[in-house]
């Protein structure tokens, strides 16, 4: 019995004492969570006060002296930007209102954007470094000084906002490896293309420093035990990247092949070993998308009005049937496809088609392509339209393209036998309440959410074939992202206006598109000004994707130009004001590219390899 009982006695001090040290072992796991998190927030906190004290301290006193010396401005202005890139990755994430005050686009932005009442909309004045780098480069502009002093104050008391936000901000692990993979597609699609620092181009260098910062950071995620590559592919990418710093002859392709794709990889797969609770965000790029290349990575139902709208089987299947079908108009002559040909990349190959009673009379604009039409907010080049089934109810409704009636329509497929049958399959409640107009606008919007197609011979090479582009379509992609300026507005990979890497907004531009290649006087067509109403945005348009791009002509909003040599021209010669026009509010650069002959085929070349391969539809 007493030899029972200390067998007993000892089992219950073995278990106690497993118990006690798994116990201790997660109270240790989680301090050290806990501990790691805390760290990568102070050193966030210390950067941003290190580059408010550069700021203030060096480079407001350089662009303050009386004798203003403009290499030292320039080298306190470029020593500033790095400063920058060390938080980008937290600040973009975490406050990305807060870091556009220190780094946004030198152009003015509409905040209170609300398409059903434009009356709300006012422009935000651009400040932070990229207006900055405006007063200095090409060259110092002394007559300016007190503007340029008043923009470097503007950024040390913007930066106080940021350094009061990360004082008291948490910072959780899954959010740091997230927000840090989002920093490797920034690079990839922003920071070796000049977008943020246009004039000065130093953007290897910035691009090694973000990775720099983002190894110290990644480090603390990686013990013994793992194994992984991810420091030896980051090393890797900050020596290239080190080692090639000149913008004009960066092999871009390589570096996203070589390095950009392995980092992300190796941020992923961190995400995924991560235990724990995560929140899953509704993205665009999805959250767990492994390169930004990967078959999969996009979402096709993030701009849906809501999960309801989420494309399924049964909706595409409906929504093509009532695509093709000539009933929805108010005539019974035209249908969805007469306008947009599956042949023709579902566009028309017209300059402008035709007014539905009035075949003299040309529609106002070119038609799109719908293909990868999903894949960006906003719709129509004037960007009216906020989602797909807005855009199909405005053009079914319109006058001058189908002049129908959504009464009607309703009317008409209810009455159909084989309409009841797909929409009684599609929908649940349409036994109950009959056929909506949501229902008829949601399954075409659907139908058009299924011509996403990312399967060209470039993302085949970006996926792994490195025989599926030849050397010239590479050297035209460099181009693309380098000095011939395209992919600061085309971003990769959809080569469209949607901006990276969050992709939650399409931007606008102001190209100064003349009338006709005759006539080089600016085309009247006001665009998204006549719906938002504001200056900055006379003659702006929704920046359309250059996929496909060999089976979409003729190209811009009012098809103008019917060859990609042309457009490569207009873009070459900086656009309107390359014309002669006096457009004051252009976004494109007025500076000429400088391409040569050769570089301009090399880029078409590249646009061309965009097509879309074995697409049936």
């Amino acid at each position: 019995m007493c030899k029972k009982a200390g067998i007993v006695a000892l089992l219950f001090i073995v278990i106690f004492i497993v118990s006690f040290t798994s116990i201790n072992s997660k109270d240790t796991e989680q301090s050290h969570v806990s501990s790691r998190e805390r760290k990568i927030q102070n050193e966030v906190f210390n950067q941003l006060v290190s580059f408010q004290d550069y700021v203030r301290d060096t480079l407001l006193v350089e662009v303050g002296k009386n004798q203003v010396d403009e290499q030292n401005v320039r080298q306190a202005f470029l020593k500033s930007r790095l400063l920058f890139k060390k938080f980008e990755w937290a600040s973009e994430y975490f406050s990305a209102d807060l870091s556009k005050r220190l780094n946004g686009p030198p152009v003015e932005e509409i905040e209170n954007a609300d398409l059903l009442d434009p009356s709300l909309a006012r422009a935000i004045d651009p400040m932070g470094l990229q207006v900055i780098e405006d007063f200095i480069y090409p060259n110092y502009d002394s007559s300016r000084k007190e503007e340029l002093i008043s923009e470097v104050r503007h950024l040390v008391s913007n930066t106080a906002f940021l350094i009061s936000y990360f004082h008291d901000q948490q910072l959780a692990d899954w959010r740091i490896l997230d927000a840090s993979k989002l920093e490797v597609f920034r690079i990839i699609a922003l920071g070796i293309t000049g977008f943020d620092n246009a004039l000065s181009l130093n953007s290897m260098q910035e691009c090694s420093e973000s990775l720099k910062s983002l190894r110290d950071i990644l480090s603390l995620y990686i013990n013994k035990k793992r194994k992984t590559s991810l420091l030896q592919d980051l090393d890797a990418s900050i020596a290239y990247l080190s080692q090639h710093p000149d913008f004009n002859s960066f092999d871009r392709a390589f570096f996203i092949k070589r390095f950009g794709n392995k980092v992300s990889t190796g941020i992923a797969q961190l995400e995924q070993d991560l235990p724990g609770r995560k929140i899953k965000y509704n993205r665009m790029l999805r959250q767990e998308a492994r390169t930004m290349f990967d078959s999969d990575a996009f979402n096709v139902d993030a701009f849906t009005p809501g999960p309801e709208f989420h494309m399924t089987d049964a909706k595409v299947e409906l929504g093509e049937k009532l695509f093709y079908d000539v009933a929805l108009s108010g005539t019974g002559t035209r249908s969805c496809a007469s306008c947009h040909n599956p042949g023709l990349a579902f566009t028309d190959g017209l300059v402008k088609n035709t007014n539905i009673h009035n075949p003299s009379k040309l529609l106002t604009r070119n038609t799109p392509t719908l293909l990868n039409a999903a894949l960006q907010s906003n719709y129509f080049y004037d960007m009216r339209a906020l989602t797909l089934e807005d855009q199909v109810r405005d053009v079914i409704g319109n006058k001058h393209e189908m002049d129908g009636a959504m009464e009607a329509v309703i009317n008409y497929v209810s009455a159909d036998r084989s309409y009841q049958s797909l929409f009684a399959k599609t929908f649940s409640t349409t036994s109950e309440n009959g056929i909506s107009s949501d229902q008829v606008t949601n399954a075409l919007a659907s139908y058009i959410r299924s011509l996403t197609t990312l399967n060209s011979r470039f993302d085949a090479y970006m996926r792994g074939n490195d025989d599926a582009l030849s050397k010239q379509e590479l050297n035209g992609f460099n181009l693309f992202m380098g000095k011939a300026n395209c992919a600061t507005c085309h971003f990769v990979p959809l080569f469209n206006g949607a901006t990276p890497p969050k992709y939650v907004s399409s931007e606008t531009e102001v190209l100064g598109v003349p009338v006709s290649l005759a006539d080089s006087t600016l085309d009247a067509d006001l665009g998204y000004y006549s719906v938002i109403g504001i200056d900055s945005y006379k003659n702006a348009f929704k920046i359309p994707t250059v996929r496909n791009v060999k089976k979409t002509a003729p190209y811009m909003h009012n098809g103008v130009y019917e060859t990609l040599d042309q457009v490569m021209e207009f873009y070459n010669n900086a656009g309107g004001v390359g014309l002669g026009m006096n457009l004051s509010n252009q976004t494109l650069p007025d500076e000429n590219l400088q391409l040569t002959e050769k570089e301009i085929k090399d880029v078409i070349a590249f646009m061309e390899s965009l097509e879309s391969t074995h697409v049936v539809f």
